[in-house]
């Protein structure tokens, strides 16, 4: 599918407020052409573990301290029961709304109030953003009972990335009954850990092949996928995969990403679509501090550090804040959503 955004402005997902229709008509009032469904960090069932932890085999606990029971009489049952509900799935014999794998009333708030929301409207956007903790993210971060990283549990991996692949699916199939262009973000910020001392050991085609699993259960469902990576990684890995949308922090890590310049220009080449996390977000200071005529200056030196054509990096360009707002006080959060509309609104002018 091709898709030339044409840098306008995208949001990463997560928003300082408690109230889900209340985020998402803020959120519109900013990024209307290519809205999204918010994540509220402030509900425990909604952070990066939990919300897309519901479902698998054993898992226990909410919020941040949810853990794999694996020592317990029950854990082969629900592991049975899990693989049957997979097969059903993916086999059609039962459908994937409804599923284990479909978000519930307490995970799917934000999905709804999207829904909701774009209902009311009569302009289609030009597509629509839903987003996924990517694999490695959840592998590295969840643990099972004896406190070992479920990347290490051959048994559990398998089934946390069939489930992660199905779950992305789903977003793209519900979210298609409203515009045809979806895209899926998998958000992996634990890939900037990878390579370190402390996950050594951990093979780069094992962590290629898991991303690539989740990847290709959204494009199967028709979706755009896209990788987002807030700080520094191995890039070379992430450029291999078969995203459609690269997502990372220029503001931050733009000198890191152009040592890969060419892989980067053969991304472009290939029809791929460059999120620019001009608006810096993980520093309070750095945004306090921020405006648009100053972040018009980063986006030049991404333009003269890639050294393509302006016009190839402006059509397939989107302009997004560094990472997610979740955790910043309300008022810089709108500011970075604020900086993000203006700064694309003063590129493509």
């Amino acid at each position: 599918m091709t898709f030339k955004p044409g840098s306008l402005p995208l949001l990463i997902g997560s928003l300082p407020l408690t109230d889900h229709a209340e985020a998402t008509e803020l959120m519109m009032k900013y990024t209307p052409e290519i809205p999204l469904w918010v994540q509220l960090p402030c509900h425990p069932n909604e952070r990066l573990l939990s919300q897309f932890s519901e479902g698998l085999p054993g898992i226990r606990g909410e919020g941040d301290n949810i853990y794999f029971e694996t020592s317990g009489p029950d854990f082969e049952k629900d592991l049975v029961t899990f693989y049957e509900k997979y097969l059903a799935v993916t086999e059609g014999i039962a459908p994937l709304e409804g599923s284990i794998f479909a978000f519930s009333e307490t995970t799917g708030k934000g999905l709804n109030a999207l829904l909701a929301a774009l209902r009311k409207i009569e302009t289609r956007p030009l597509a629509l953003k839903g987003q996924i903790t990517g694999p490695f993210t959840m592998l590295i971060g969840l643990k099972d009972s004896s406190g070992r990283a479920v990347y290490f549990n051959p048994t559990l991996r398998e089934a946390v990335v069939k489930a992660l692949g199905l779950k992305a699916a789903y977003q793209v199939h519900i979210l298609k009954t409203e515009v045809e262009r979806v895209i899926i973000f998998l958000d992996e910020p634990a890939l900037a850990g990878f390579g370190s001392s402390a996950l050594i050991g951990i093979p780069r085609d094992d962590v290629a092949s898991d991303l690539k699993e989740v990847i290709s259960a959204v494009h199967q469902a028709g979706g755009l996928a896209g990788i987002h990576v807030c700080a520094n990684t191995d890039w070379p890995l992430v450029l291999s995969l078969p995203i459609d949308i690269l997502s990372f922090d220029a503001f931050g890590y733009l000198d890191r990403i152009l040592l890969f310049k060419n892989e980067l220009m053969n991304f472009l080449k290939r029809g791929g679509v460059i999120a620019w996390g001009l608006v810096p977000t993980l520093n309070e200071e750095d945004l306090r501090n921020a405006d648009t005529d100053g972040l018009l200056l980063r986006w030049q030196e991404c333009v003269d550090g890639l050294g393509a054509d302006s016009s190839l990096i402006l059509s397939q360009g989107l302009i997004t804040p560094s990472c997610g707002t979740g955790l910043l006080p309300l008022d810089l959060a709108v500011k970075a959503m604020a900086l993000t509309r203006n700064l694309s609104m003063n590129i493509r002018c």
